[in-house]
């Protein structure tokens, strides 16, 4: 009798439950604007949209001619100050000797000496300011943060690259999820972590899914919500931008 009844609950669970069937789009949860950190002309670009690129891969360079500017200034500072204690470290052997003769005080020696140590703080200063900007010239070739393919390139050779502009657009394969909408009366059968049904009609794939993410915030004039599908089944031709519909058991 108990297993009669089991089964009924079962069999009245499984008549209401009905499959919503929504449409999405896939994109990937992992995109990059891929800007330069210094201003200057472009002088190469290796890539062009869709091109698929390996992290680490250079993308393109810019000339060198701010930093260029920067490493004279840097260089010429750093051969000023050591010049300067050149001469005080003569000048204080030299009043070291004629303070032996008290043809000097020694408050004019002290001064020397501290004239050396100021000096030798500035050349360390010098240094370290010509280091960081020789480091900058790595930042001349810009290169891909992580695997992915270029789905929009906005620089070619001879325009100026420009700190904070987006020269490329990188898209991560590796991190695929379906965006879409659902009504605000169907929320209720909604929680992360739920798993679904993903299709790609136009691969004629069908794919395993879960709800990966509940964007708390309605669409005031059409009271749906947005939700994202993490894809537990991978498969290489999924590409941003493919339609895509999605099952959800709803009660």
């Amino acid at each position: 009798m108990k297993k009669i009844v089991i089964t009924l609950i079962a069999l009245a669970i499984s008549l209401t439950a009905e499959t919503l069937t929504l449409s999405g789009s896939v994109i990937s949860d992992n995109q990059k604007m891929i800007t330069s950190r210094f201003m200057g002309f472009v002088t190469n670009v290796m890539v062009s949209e869709g091109d698929k690129v390996k992290r680490g891969q250079v993308l393109y360079t810019i000339d060198s001619r701010e930093i260029d500017s920067g490493k004279r200034q840097a260089e010429l500072s750093l051969q000023m100050y050591q010049n300067q204690l050149t001469n005080v470290t003569l000048n204080l052997q030299r009043y070291k000797r004629l303070l032996e003769k008290d043809m000097v005080s020694k408050y004019e020696v002290e001064n020397m000496e501290l004239a050396q140590k100021n000096l030798l703080n500035m050349i360390e200063i010098a240094k370290a300011r010509l280091q960081e900007v020789q480091n900058q010239y790595k930042y001349l070739r810009v290169k891909a943060p992580n695997d992915g393919v270029v789905i929009a390139r906005n620089i070619k050779v001879g325009e100026m690259a420009i700190p904070g502009m987006p020269a490329l657009i990188l898209s991560d394969l590796s991190d695929l999820k379906i965006e879409l909408e659902i009504a605000e009366q169907d929320m209720k059968s909604i929680y992360v972590g739920k798993k679904v049904k993903v299709s790609i009609p136009s691969l004629q794939l069908y794919l395993a899914g879960k709800i990966a993410a509940i964007i708390p915030s309605s669409n005031p004039m059409t009271h749906t919500f947005k939700i994202k599908i993490a894809l537990l089944t991978k498969n290489k031709n999924v590409y941003p931008g493919m339609y895509a519909t999605v099952d959800i058991e709803v009660q």
